[in-house]
């Protein structure tokens, strides 16, 4: 059976990320100076030095989290309005007295997170908006930033699956989905790695890349013995075994990063940052 992945889509996905390992923008943290000062050092806990910076000044960051503690005023905009015209991506902590009702400028409702005055900063809830904003480019960010990694990760396994279940629902040529999944389910493994900070260097990834190889070939017999029994709606039965597979393979791969995966940077934080740590100021 000839091999369904080219050496070629494996060279590009490789060099792909070691170019994006190289980034190092920063996670910028500006707005209200007495809040933005406590959400930066619950963001930075275990971080590497420069992953996460002060200031309202956005350009050259990787995202730009603006805490606000009462209504936007003109210079919340003018600064908010900075991260748009750098292209930045944008995420609001709403705190204490902001009205319900008011609309942040310049930020969407999706990417803000509010927060009532005297509770605590809910990180885990800041990561996971961070990680949706970013999408699958917030995995060299989480690299430097470990409080990120969890919903970097969770994001980046949901996001795989539901990839790997569209494409096997949608190509009705039998063996052609299996390429296109493979190559999905080794990005998202190197994807989750180098949020661990691993190398993308194929030579020391080949075990999780052969694993993961051959548990797309599993899954996929798994998927031609279902269809044997249950004929119809195949493009079903395809596509929740490849969501399921992916997501499964997601999870294992995921364990074995917080269990310690040798070639890492060391950093193993809590996977799930502490709600509520500090208080906000009423």
């Amino acid at each position: 059976m000839e091999f369904p992945l080219s050496l070629g889509a494996l060279r590009g996905l490789v060099k792909e990320l070691q170019v994006s390992s190289r980034d190092a923008r920063p996670l910028v943290v500006g707005g209200v100076r007495e809040l933005a000062a406590v959400l930066r050092r619950e963001l930075g806990k275990d971080a590497k030095p420069g992953g996460v910076s002060a200031g309202d000044d956005p350009r050259g960051a990787a995202v730009f989290v603006y805490v606000l503690g009462e209504d936007p005023t003109d210079e919340d905009e003018r600064a908010l309005k900075r991260a748009r015209r750098a292209r930045v991506p944008i995420v609001a902590v709403a705190a204490g007295r902001l009205s319900d009702d008011v609309i942040i400028p310049f930020v969407l409702a999706t990417d803000v997170v509010r927060i009532g005055a005297g509770e605590g900063f809910p990180v885990a809830t800041i990561a996971r908006v961070i990680a949706a904003r970013l999408g699958e480019g917030a995995a060299p960010l989480a690299s430097r930033v470990p409080v990120l990694r969890r919903a970097v990760c969770d994001a980046l396994i949901s996001s795989s699956a539901r990839t790997g279940g569209i494409a096997a629902a949608a190509i009705f040529i039998p063996g052609a989905d299996l390429p296109v999944l493979l190559l999905n389910q080794v990005r998202m493994v190197l994807r989750l790695e180098q949020a661990y900070g691993l190398h993308a260097d194929p030579r020391e990834r080949a075990p999780e890349l052969l694993a993961t190889i051959a548990a797309g070939f599993g899954f996929r017999a798994v998927a031609r013995q279902l269809l044997g029994v249950i004929p119809v709606a195949g493009w079903a039965v395809q596509g929740a075994v490849a969501y399921a597979g992916t997501r499964t393979l997601g999870e294992a791969a995921l364990i074995r990063l917080e269990t310690g995966m040798p070639g890492g940077d060391g950093t193993r934080p809590s996977t799930q940052p502490r709600a509520g740590a500090s208080r906000v100021a009423p």
